[in-house]
């Protein structure tokens, strides 16, 4: 079997080993892919591993030897995934592997905004200590988390995750989420959008985008939230629209926004947010522990290896 990475630098930059997708057959390995260069480099291979290249339609219709696409993220919105079954191309994706890391992201950005660590580590390296009258000092106010409340936004695997690191806190953890939830742990309560975002001193978004919430995270939303909240995104940019959120953040009416996505990926120059008041960002990192690539590592040679015994595993239906 002929395969070909796409753009495999963001998953293996060289701490990992391509070694046992080689393995599986003919590999070509690109760490990134133009445009106008995807067509050549895959005219004739029976199988395609793509993070962020689009595989659309009309690519589809010239691909007559293509037996297989493997996505490696949980996501696939960049495969045409109805054209795909048409021609009875196998699609997989990688669920579940960064659980445990997004949900670390989380809490990284809420310590962050709580206790400001490296904002004071800077200080004293600058002297301030040194020179302080004082045994202690402080730039920001220090938070402490327990009995705070946090709101969880979709109770998926890393909602739920979120929610048993925010109790471990000693946290009030309340959620929304877009069906009932009968199997919910002990001191968690399920509530309506409203009343998360009403009640809660950070508010977590990590639901899936869909047509229905594309930036649903807007002016009106805000307004529902406390002005000493806390806003999370690790979920997908483009749940928020950006520019209500960046007014708000300018006009105080929230505290904080801790993001890990944006809407466009990377952003432009002129995304508000950048500049936005009281904004931490960071570049879309929370699943790229060296652990939670690994697991993805494994799990995308796992689904072609599956594929090619004849017992296909996270296949991805239209």
């Amino acid at each position: 079997m002929k395969i070909v990475v796409l753009d495999g630098y963001t998953l293996n930059p060289g701490d990992l080993s391509w070694k046992d997708l080689k393995n599986l057959g003919d590999c070509q390995i690109y760490d990134r892919t133009k445009p106008e260069e995807v067509y050549s480099r895959i005219s004739d291979v029976e199988a395609i591993i793509t993070n962020k290249v689009v595989i659309d339609k009309h690519l589809l219709d010239h691909l007559p030897v293509l037996e297989y696409i493997g996505v490696t993220a949980t996501g696939y919105n960049v495969v045409d995934i109805l054209a795909a079954t048409g021609r009875n191309v196998v699609v997989t994706n990688i669920p579940a592997y960064s659980t445990d890391s997004v949900a670390q992201m989380v809490f990284s950005h809420i310590l962050n905004v709580a206790n400001r660590v490296e904002l004071h580590a800077n200080s004293v390296k600058s002297g301030n200590w040194t020179r302080n009258q004082d045994f202690a000092y402080w730039r920001t106010p220090q938070m402490e988390l327990n009995g705070k409340t946090l709101g969880i936004v979709g109770f998926g695997r890393i909602g739920r995750r979120v929610a048993e690191i925010a109790q471990a806190f000693g946290m009030k953890v309340v959620f929304q989420n877009r069906s009932i939830k009968n199997d919910i742990p002990e001191g968690i309560v399920q509530k309506s959008l409203p009343e998360v975002l009403a009640e809660s001193d950070f508010v977590s978004f990590n639901c899936p985008l869909t047509s229905e919430n594309s930036a649903f995270v807007n002016k009106n939303l805000i307004e529902t939230m406390k002005t000493t909240a806390v806003l999370i995104n690790t979920g997908r940019g483009g749940l928020i629209n950006e520019s209500d959120l960046a007014d708000a953040l300018n006009s105080d009416r929230i505290a904080a926004a801790c993001l890990d996505v944006l809407s466009t990926e990377p952003p432009t120059k002129q995304n508000p947010l950048i500049s936005a008041k009281n904004c931490f960002i960071t570049p879309h990192i929370a699943w790229a522990t060296y652990e939670a690539r690994q697991r993805l590592m494994n799990i995308a040679v796992e689904n072609l290896k599956s594929y090619l015994s004849g017992n296909t595993k996270n296949v991805v239906h239209a």
